[in-house]
């Protein structure tokens, strides 16, 4: 069952060894939902969102962070049941359309050293039939930066590139509210202990994924300056209170000092 860290907005999770969140946030009479887990959670999101806000309950849109399988994963089939949009920085589409060569461009280094070789090996007309698998075009709408976030009046997008190229976070400055994706994490993805065991920390994004390092610790810097007074992340339990900025704080100088 989803549950609330601010007001209208609701955490599914942490889940799984990954820690993994999705968020329910509710504006008037309509809601949207921010990212999608894995491809598997696809029900799990539905049955949650029929508990939290009624039977045959509909999202006005589907908003993503970002274009990983941990977070776009359930995006087409949740589009295509509930027949809604799904937004994300134009910046993310030839990823989510399952476009080789940008996934070249944009390879983090688990993508250098497994996947991209992996897909290589299957040659060409067996690759293109696997990326068609994964491939999310149903309802697929592209925002660029300076835009309104669709669906959710009070809130600004807010550019973290990085992670991958075009990752978005969403702050709701009324309330201090900030939706990171991965650009920040409560779980220790970066230490294998850490992540094997499920331990807790405010950490940057997974370096194993991610596109651009010094990138990613800039996003970081900038989410500190919003001052948040809630942490909702991609990955681990959200953070609430006072402790949420200083520790966004902390974490963004020691990256200053990398």
């Amino acid at each position: 069952m989803p549950w609330p860290i601010a007001p209208e907005v609701y955490c599914l999770g942490p889940s799984g060894r990954t820690g993994t969140n999705v968020f329910f946030v509710r504006a008037g009479t309509s809601w949207t939902l921010v990212d999608t887990g894995w491809p598997g959670d696809a029900d799990r999101i539905e049955r949650a969102a029929a508990a939290l806000l009624g039977a045959g309950t509909r999202p006005e849109a589907i908003l993503l962070t970002h274009c990983h399988p941990d977070h776009s994963g359930a995006a087409q089939r949740l589009a295509r049941d509930w027949d809604c949009p799904v937004h994300l920085h134009a910046d993310e589409v030839p990823i989510a359309i399952g476009d080789f060569t940008a996934m070249v461009c944009d390879a983090g280094p688990l993508d250098r050293w497994v996947v991209l070789p992996m897909l290589r090996a299957l040659g060409s007309r067996r690759r293109e039939a696997v990326l068609a698998r994964s491939r999310l075009d149903c309802g697929l709408r592209a925002f660029r930066h300076g835009a309104d976030v669709p669906c959710l009046p009070g809130w600004e997008c807010v550019p973290t590139p990085g992670h991958t190229r075009g990752h978005v976070s969403y702050f709701r400055p009324g309330d201090g509210v900030l939706v990171t994706g991965d650009a920040v994490v409560t779980l220790r993805v970066n230490s294998p202990a850490g992540l094997l065991l499920g331990r807790e920390g405010i950490s940057g994004p997974p370096w194993y994924t991610t596109w651009d390092g010094r990138l990613a610790r800039e996003s970081v810097a900038r989410l500190a300056d919003l001052e948040p007074s809630v942490l909702a992340c991609g990955h681990g339990t959200p953070m609430t209170g006072p402790g949420a900025a200083k520790a966004l704080h902390a974490l963004a100088e020691r990256f200053a000092g990398h």
